[in-house]
């Protein structure tokens, strides 16, 4: 449905240029500190984990820098998983759901996998609470070679490391109100096109990749979940924001072709989780076990048809 809707920023039908890019960012505002929400509880982890410092972000290398986690005694004969949060700073589970995967799960899985968590891959937009980076660039479409946003292109370089040895990657995600109320007129704004409204979906969903979309898998995070929140039904068209679901609470989407952090790695098995934190249904706490349970239900889905 179009809106007469016009984002306080630019001119209706043209792209913005660096005058309105630095408008967008000096609207932003500290909503709260990376440094005291999220570096403490990875540092507390150093005794259990092997927690490397993988980059940081030139904004301020000082306040933003990028850490990931790895189960200790890493052997090379057991399968890689990899955990991304807060890829979209503003997706507060995200990053407080991987970190909590680590601290309660952790050290069961690391048995059966090496583990490697990155749960705060935009801190600049943990701070800000924002989808963007400084540069009004989407991290979660820069996933891609001499990729112009550093949360990004950290990331790949840390992805590059592990080799072909990654398995599973399990990158969390919400979908917010916000997203119809900021972020897509934001988007329609900086593009230069009109920005059409949509519909957020009330209840948890998965994105598979199109190219290997791993039905058995993506049920299986579904179904874990399940035990925690409720499912995003299809909308009347059969459709979860404009894709059409494919199962219950799955929709697919062309990971490497859009740039996403869903296609960083070659994985056989992936999944984008997508949580609905607005929902009058649940808490901050039951959003971030969610995320636990998806990642849980992944994993025991790949320990008992692929490892045992």
């Amino acid at each position: 449905m179009r809106s007469s809707y016009q984002y306080s920023i630019g001119t209706p039908g043209q792209k913005w240029g660096e005058e309105e890019r630095l408008a967008w960012r000096e609207q932003t505002t500290i909503k709260r500190e990376y440094q005291q929400e999220v570096v403490p509880k990875i540092l507390v982890l150093k005794d259990r984990f092997d927690v490397e410092q993988y980059g940081a972000l030139s904004y301020n290398a000082e306040r933003f820098p990028l850490f990931c986690i790895k189960s200790k005694n890493w052997n090379d004969s057991k399968p890689t998983v990899l955990i991304t949060g807060g890829v979209h700073g503003y997706e507060t589970s995200g990053v407080h759901g991987a970190l909590k995967f680590v601290d309660t799960q952790g050290e069961k899985y690391s048995e059966q996998f090496n583990l490697v968590i990155a749960p705060c891959v935009s801190p600049w937009g943990y701070e800000t609470i924002n989808r963007w980076n400084p540069l009004a660039l989407d991290p979660n479409r820069s996933f891609y070679e001499n990729s112009p946003a550093e949360e990004s292109a950290n990331l790949m370089a840390l992805v590059a490391t592990l080799g072909d040895k990654v398995l599973v990657h399990i990158d969390l995600h919400e979908t917010t109100d916000t997203d119809e109320t900021e972020f897509r007129p934001a988007l329609a704004a900086r593009d230069g096109i009109e920005y059409i409204e949509g519909m957020i979906p009330d209840g948890f969903y998965t994105v598979g990749d199109t190219e290997n979309p791993q039905s058995e898998f993506q049920a299986a995070v579904i179904a874990s979940v399940a035990k925690v929140t409720h499912i995003a039904p299809a909308d009347e068209d059969g459709k979860i924001i404009g894709s059409e679901v494919v199962a219950h609470g799955v929709i697919n989407y062309p990971m490497k072709k859009l740039g996403l952090c869903g296609g960083v790695t070659n994985c056989l098995f992936g999944t984008t989780t997508e949580v609905y934190p607005d929902s009058p249904k649940v808490t901050d706490e039951e959003c971030n076990d969610a995320q636990v349970a998806a990642i849980i239900g992944g994993l025991d889905f790949i320990i008992q048809t692929h490892l045992s």
